[in-house]
């Protein structure tokens, strides 16, 4: 296995430390998990960064960072719909997409790398969640649950891109 792959793996790691500070948060909890899972998310570019810079561009990495992305996404998602901060089926929209595109990659005959559309999926995917794990004022609930629906939006978007049929030019 490649050190890229194994950034990846490393990844998952953070998971169980998430779910167990969301599980009844305090202000100083939900900091930690902030920090665990921004430091997660940055490894999420350092993999794809050291793949292309160290040519260890595998398919074996083309598979599992998707799949570790979906985890890291949806675990502190989920715990956040037991919150009470957000509501289950806007998690439910971005658990069907990435089900749908995850049968979808299984019948490619290759797997391809994210486009641009999943990369802003992914990166306001971060950005909301980071902003519904941190403890901030009240007046920060509008700007976050305003970012949780944009990235439901993206994630939509970007699941309808990788289904339309692509033209050949």
């Amino acid at each position: 296995m490649t050190l890229p792959n194994w950034i990846t793996f490393s990844r998952l790691l953070g998971i169980p430390f998430l779910l167990y500070g969301l599980h009844n948060p305090t202000p100083q909890s939900r900091w930690v998990c902030l920090v665990i899972f921004l430091i997660c998310a940055l490894t999420d570019w350092l993999d794809g960064y050291l793949a292309r810079k160290l040519n260890q561009i595998s398919e074996l990495g083309k598979f599992l960072d998707p799949l570790v992305d979906k985890l890291l996404v949806l675990a502190p998602l989920l715990a956040l719909i037991e919150l009470g901060q957000i509501p289950g089926w806007g998690v439910f929209l971005i658990l069907g997409r990435e089900l749908t595109i995850a049968g979808w990659r299984v019948n490619q005959t290759t797997i391809t790398g994210a486009n641009i559309w999943g990369k802003l999926k992914t990166v306001s995917q971060i950005i909301a969640i980071a902003l519904l794990i941190a403890p901030l004022p009240q007046v920060w609930q509008t700007p976050t649950i305003i970012a949780f629906w944009v990235s439901v939006s993206l994630t939509l978007i970007s699941g309808g891109i990788y289904l339309l049929p692509q033209k050949n030019e």
